[in-house]
């Protein structure tokens, strides 16, 4: 099951189903569950197009993957994905209610981008069962899936899941339980820099997303990324931390904080470091 039909989440099932697994794609409405689906739809159709796949391989693929609304259906899943908002009571409400329905076999992964996998754990009657799953945008294309054991994982579950990103054809790499991870810790605080560099009147977005694409072979700048992830993610990974490690290097950027709360957050609003129509 993969729980969240979000742009990660409707990813995440879309890799799964490809490598012949059979998904469970999980949102709280049924409104949510179809968008996702139709976001898989669009995705292989373009892979149909470009001859990447035949119109058999799109059909045979979505037929694994079965929408649903309960996570009652997840009682007799052999692994599950959370893939929703980051934000650490939502998770946790979710894993005590996947721990109480799932059986205890089976592994709960979370797709979070910087939360800590032992608290997640910690609400689980099974730590050993819980591990983080951190897959990258957008996760058809993105190859890396970084692995975060948490205290109590187990190494028969850490393999298991090296072997399940192996065979979404991802290539996983093992990170320790720390705030942002590898990923997200030595990215976040680049685009924050960034944000400061506007903040402070150093150039404008467009020359600093150009140096950074011309002069440090990127293939986006970080304000474009920044605007891609989504402003308010980008400001909750800095909150996440400068709160885990109190130090004030990750402090968030008050132009970041201004953006969140005018509701420019990026591409998906429409505006945020850029105008997107």
């Amino acid at each position: 099951m993969v729980v969240g039909a979000g742009q990660m989440g409707s990813g995440i099932a879309q890799v799964a189903a490809q490598a012949g697994i059979q998904v469970l794609l999980h949102d709280v409405k049924q409104e949510f569950v179809e968008r996702g689906l139709s976001t898989i739809t669009r995705n292989l159709s373009r892979s149909v197009e470009k001859n990447k796949l035949t119109d058999e391989d799109k059909q045979s693929i979505l037929s694994r993957i079965t929408p649903c609304t309960d996570l009652h259906d997840a009682g007799d899943v052999d692994f599950v994905v959370e893939a929703v908002t980051e934000n650490m009571q939502i998770k946790t409400d979710i894993f005590t209610k996947l721990d109480a329905v799932c059986p205890a076999h089976t592994v709960l992964a979370s797709n979070t981008s910087s939360l800590p996998i032992t608290e997640i754990a910690a609400v689980t009657n099974r730590p050993e069962n819980v591990i983080g799953m951190h897959f990258m945008n957008p996760v058809p294309v993105m190859r890396l899936v970084e692995i975060i054991r948490g205290l109590q994982t187990a190494d028969e579950v850490y393999q298991s899941v090296e072997d399940l990103a192996k065979r979404m054809g991802k290539v996983p790499v093992s990170v320790n339980d720390f705030p942002g991870f590898v990923s997200n810790r030595v990215l976040m605080p680049m685009i924050n820099e960034a944000i400061y560099c506007v903040y402070e009147g150093v150039a404008t977005p467009e020359a600093i997303d150009e140096v950074m694409k011309l002069g440090m072979n990127h293939p986006m700048g970080p304000l474009t990324l920044a605007d891609f992830i989504g402003l308010d993610t980008c400001l909750y990974i800095m909150e996440v931390l400068y709160e885990g490690f109190g130090d004030s290097k990750y402090r968030p950027c008050p132009l970041l904080r201004k953006y969140v709360k005018a509701g420019w957050l990026g591409k998906k609003t429409g505006r945020g470091f850029y105008v997107y129509s």
